[in-house]
């Protein structure tokens, strides 16, 4: 795909030549993500957050992402807040929205909607989760992150066995990241949930017209044998009919330290696209993990800023400006230090 100008609506767009594009970007913007460097690439430039659904990491990490390369944020979250509450339409919104910003990223509770939005967008717009149907940008950080994790052990990707855990049927950080796993060869995926919450059909043939093997398990402890990937999603209430429907399914699997060790193999690597659900009748990934060395959830969120930030300066056409504006840190940072000093 020619990302310049382009919209990121859904994984659908990537090939695997774009996956390795997008990650070697990421890989040399590391220094910034990290704050050793400053880039002021997009000085002036404007990114419009329309978060119409709760978001913590996702609507924090585009902003931080958009910083980091210099440029300036504005924020809606809540459609409250906005003239969809008095009746706007999508199209309307978008035309309005596009002409004071130079990228948008939108996330809105109907599956289309930000497709949708984008037709009538005139700059382009990146899906930061529409309904149960995709999380484009989670998905790479999360492939991202799998590489990352996978390249530590001295392997590539091709040849992976990966469990993926939980609500499968309204996960949509899931749906995109099973896509992004058909791209790739000889992926071996166990597909582990409750009855009913089973990953959608139309999901699973993309997996299984790439000739990958999947394996479908009820059982948690049999899912999760034998992988180097172990991820974990909760139960999306919030696609439920009501709450009481959702808590059927709250808590049926529970990864903790006990369980882990006895299924597990030593390295496997534990993944979550948060928020994990920490509430005593949930618990799908037990805080007793924590100390694990192979928990990746954190090491995970940090990939979030710097392949947000792959896809604004690829997206914006800066890549080769990137060192042009850049500098040395000028403040304190904790991350340079052993721990950050009490005083």
């Amino acid at each position: 795909m020619d990302f310049v100008g382009s919209h990121i609506l859904s994984v659908d767009q990537f090939a695997r030549g774009d996956i390795d594009r997008l990650f070697a970007v990421a890989d040399a913007l590391e220094p910034f993500a990290r704050r050793d460097r400053i880039t002021r690439v997009l000085q002036g430039a404007i990114l419009s957050n329309m978060f119409f659904e709760p978001s913590t990491r996702t609507r924090v990490s585009f902003g931080c992402a958009f910083n980091r390369l210099g440029g300036d944020v504005r924020e809606t979250t809540e459609v409250k807040a906005s003239a969809l509450a008095k009746g706007e339409s999508l199209h309307d919104t978008a035309r309005v929205l596009s002409g004071y910003s130079d990228v948008i990223v939108m996330r809105h509770p109907q599956e289309g909607s930000v497709a949708e939005f984008a037709s009538a967008s005139r700059v382009p717009v990146i899906n930061a989760g529409d309904g149960a149907n995709e999380h484009p940008s989670q998905a790479l950080l999360d492939l991202y992150t799998v590489r990352q994790e996978i390249r530590a052990q001295g392997r590539g990707m091709d040849g992976l066995r990966i469990a993926v855990v939980g609500d499968l049927k309204f996960g949509r950080a899931v749906h995109s990241l099973l896509k992004l796993l058909a791209l790739f060869e000889r992926i071996s995926v166990n597909l582990v949930s409750p009855p009913g919450l089973e990953a959608p059909p139309d999901v699973v043939s993309v997996l299984a017209d790439a000739g990958h093997d999947i394996g479908v398990h009820h059982d948690l402890g049999e899912g999760i044998h034998h992988v180097d990937i172990l991820y974990v999603t909760r139960t999306q209430e919030e696609r439920f009919a009501s709450p009481e429907e959702a808590d059927r399914y709250r808590g049926l699997f529970r990864v903790n330290e006990a369980i882990y060790t006895e299924h597990c193999e030593p390295n496997t690597v534990i993944m979550h696209p948060l928020p994990r659900d920490s509430r005593a009748q949930a618990q799908e990934l037990d805080e007793d993990l924590n100390a694990n060395p192979n928990l990746a959830i954190f090491r995970q969120t940090d990939n979030g800023v710097v392949v947000r930030m792959a896809l604004f300066a690829m997206v914006l056409d800066v890549v080769d400006q990137v060192q042009d504006h850049a500098r040395p840190v000028t403040w304190y940072t904790a991350k340079r230090t052993p721990a950050a000093r009490h005083l």
